[in-house]
């Protein structure tokens, strides 16, 4: 199996060197130089606008990817010495008066939102990406894109900067005007051309549409086309370059079941981002706040292992690619939600922990290289038996071929000596890991993949602690496939990482072909198989799961498919199917079981939309049957009222239980205006025995600046009596100087 990873490597290699030219070449976009003053209004009555330096003509991305779209758009692009000016005019076929905005909050996303987008890839790399976004009714959105845009999921709607738009709605079309600082965007100094494209999403004629053409089988956001916006005059640094963003925040909390509580009390903090010349940037924070961020949405958790959630405190975004990506899926080297958790030694539970301070330096080094250097310290709490930590991350990358990359990531967490001794740290008490990344890219994405080997090092660094992993995928118009090949070392352990389980080796493969058929109801339609198959030396194979499906996706962009599976698992540790405190499955028992899937993804356009996923079938030794699902009711832009829910039915024979279990989460989010929102969430999960309800009013009185008012709560079903309960307000100011 060796083998097989080093000549998936020699197989990329050769594919890199075989990429061809990009698809489409077509002229570049002019931006010119302007001394006029620029006033934003959706009112394009500047002289400067009058040239005939336009991006006109865009493709269709969907339904189809072979003619211009019907709805035309055209933008052009100037600048100044202090920022990039963008204007764009989005034409209807007819008088229209009404878009699909689901919200007046700020980082909209859906295919469903009216709205034009602007992808600025300010190092030519085709790799990484900046995009600023507006609707009809001028709500912003601004986001980083990484990995090449290959998956949607390469967008990163949690960064926020400040920069300046407005829109207005004519008869039979609507215009964005935008002012981007060249402050919030990182390039190079004396930059004279960028990458550049636009896409549009028009829902009256269910149609999205890209200036440079893109092949519908890639994802709109995809790097790999795109074409050069040319400078007149080359781009200047900027002098000065540093934002303040501090915080005043006052919180109580009170724990029923320790019958503890904590008065009223007041907390002070900030970040900083200091402009390291144009192209890095380093981040500053001092006992850093994350009260106001969302809170995760619970899941049912079937599974023998930890469920991975995503990052959302805005320190760790900006470059978060750069730290984050390392890895594949479940072998992750870094997970920055490890910093400030930490175990509570008298209970045994995961706690947050204090962060006293940090600082990141992240950016580039030129066209092909990328850094990255964060510490981080945590807090010593000796009443829950917490040392203090400190974490140090270091990354480069650096840019081969055309759009692939050589990685190295070093970690170092260790522990605050507890027995202040001279050594500041304990010698006893640390973990470290080393990792070189391959990610293939291909110019025209047909192509892509990863390889690396990770090792982590602890006290007597003990042997098989290393991580190596292959995989090469291709997509074309009808095929793609994927093969990959891993092999997790029985002390890889890596603290600061994702790493559900370790001592497997698997091996993993799918292929899927799709149909383009000429009808009004399906856009396209097509079978597929996806295969994996874990083993060790000491017990052999653990796992497998083998898939079948046939998915449709319909010209009104709901999804459907159906799925046929089959699953083994052996059990090298007793485990409660329901994780309800019944009776364990014994250790070295194993399972074959066959169940049938379904999943539906419904017209996100429509005021009313549904989405369901269901199982039913064979589960351990018993049976299960699974239903799970969102309604969203969208009561135009002022309010959306969704209700998620997960139901599972599980039947096991004696001594085994059996269970029902329930996960209901409904949640009204009202935005009054653009500046100010509610959001209340509602969440019943008779797993863990809990509901939960957060509540948060946000005002965005400045631009980047917000007061929070957030409320949260913690029952137990049966009896309502609380549990837990918290108050906290957070006042911040973003600060350019």
């Amino acid at each position: 199996m060796r083998f097989l990873s080093i000549l998936f490597f020699l197989l990329s290699t050769i594919f890199a060197f075989g990429q061809g030219e990009t698809r489409y070449k077509y002229p570049p976009l002019i931006a010119d130089k302007t001394e006029a003053q620029i006033t934003l209004d959706g009112v394009l009555d500047e002289e400067i606008w009058e040239s005939d330096e336009w991006a006109t003509d865009f493709f269709q991305f969907f339904p189809s990817d072979t003619s211009l779209a019907n709805a035309q758009t055209k933008v052009r692009i100037v600048f100044d010495d202090k920022f990039l000016y963008i204007a764009a005019v989005m034409y209807n076929l007819g008088p229209r008066d009404r878009y699909v905005s689901t919200s007046l909050r700020r980082d909209y996303r859906g295919e469903q939102n009216d709205g034009i987008s602007f992808v600025i890839d300010t190092f030519n790399d085709n790799t990484n990406a900046f995009q600023f976004g507006v609707n009809p009714y001028g709500v912003q959105r601004e986001s980083l894109i990484a990995n090449g845009g290959m998956l949607p999921t390469d967008l990163n709607l949690a960064w926020d900067n400040k920069w300046y738009s407005a829109a207005k709605i004519y008869e039979d079309h609507w215009i964005v005007e935008v002012a981007i600082p060249f402050s919030t965007l990182r390039y190079n100094d004396k930059a004279i051309n960028w990458n550049i494209n636009f896409y549009r999403i028009d829902s009256e004629y269910n149609e999205r549409s890209t200036w440079t053409p893109i092949p519908r089988n890639f994802s709109i956001i995809s790097l790999a086309f795109s074409r050069k916006l040319i400078f007149t005059e080359p781009l200047k640094k900027e002098s000065s370059n540093v934002s303040i963003i501090p915080y005043a925040a006052v919180a109580t909390d009170r724990n029923f079941l320790e019958g503890t509580s904590n008065p009223m009390r007041p907390t002070f903090g900030g970040d900083a981002k200091v402009g390291v010349g144009p192209a890095l940037n380093l981040d500053l924070t001092i006992n850093p706040d994350f009260s106001q961020v969302e809170v995760d949405e619970q899941v049912t958790n079937l599974d023998r292992f930890e469920i991975f959630f995503p990052e959302r405190r805005q320190f760790f975004l900006e470059n978060a690619d750069l730290f984050a990506d390392f890895g594949t899926r479940n072998v992750r080297p870094f997970f920055s939600r490890r910093i400030g958790v930490d175990r509570d030694e008298n209970t045994g539970q995961n706690v947050q922990n204090q962060i006293l301070f940090g600082s990141r330096l992240s950016g580039k080094l030129g066209e092909d290289w990328r850094i990255g250097l964060m510490n981080m310290q945590t807090a010593t709490d000796t009443e829950r038996g917490i040392s203090g930590k400190n974490f140090t991350v270091a990354a480069m990358q650096k840019k081969v071929f055309s759009r692939s990359n050589v990685g190295m990531i070093m970690i170092n967490r260790e522990s605050l000596n507890p027995r202040g001794e001279l050594s500041l740290f304990d010698p006893s008490d640390f973990n470290r890991l080393v990792g070189i990344d391959y990610n293939l890219a291909s110019e025209d994405n047909r192509w892509t993949g990863k390889f690396f080997y990770h090792r982590t090092f602890e006290e007597g660094n003990p042997a098989n602690s290393g991580a190596l992993h292959g995989q090469l995928n291709y997509n074309d118009l009808h095929i793609s496939s994927s093969l990959s090949f891993s092999d997790i070392g029985e002390n890889f352990d890596p603290k600061v990482g994702f790493t559900p389980r370790n001592d497997y080796k698997r091996i993993a493969g799918g292929f899927a072909y799709q149909f383009f058929p000429q009808s009004t109801l399906i856009n396209r339609h097509g079978p597929g198989f996806e295969s994996e198959i874990l083993w060790n030396e000491r017990l052999g194979v653990t796992d497998e799961l083998h898939s079948l499906f046939y998915e449709f996706q319909f010209q009104s962009l709901s999804r459907f498919a159906l799925t046929f599976n089959n699953r083994y698992t052996y059990l090298f540790a007793p485990f409660d199917p329901t994780r309800t405190g019944g009776e364990a499955l014994l250790e070295g028992t194993d399972y074959r079981n066959t169940f049938l899937g379904f999943r539906y993804i419904g017209n996100p356009r429509q005021v009313l939309f549904f989405t369901f996923r269901g199982e039913i079938g064979e589960y351990f030794t018993g049976n299960i049957k699974t239903l799970q699902g969102a309604m969203n009711w969208r009561l135009g832009y002022l309010a959306n009222i969704s209700m998620n829910f997960s139901y599972n039915n599980i039947r096991l024979p004696e001594p085994q239980n059996s269970a029902d279990l329930f996960l209901i989460g409904p949640r009204i989010d009202l935005t009054f205006t653009k500046d100010l929102f509610w959001t209340t969430f509602f969440q019943y999960n008779n797993q863990i025995d809990n509901i939960n309800i957060n509540t948060r009013l946000q005002w965005r009185y400045a631009p980047v600046s917000d007061f929070f008012v957030v409320y949260t709560d913690n029952y137990f079903p049966s009896t309502f009596a609380p549990k837990q309960r918290a108050l906290i307000m957070k006042l911040n100011y973003w600060f350019n100087i």
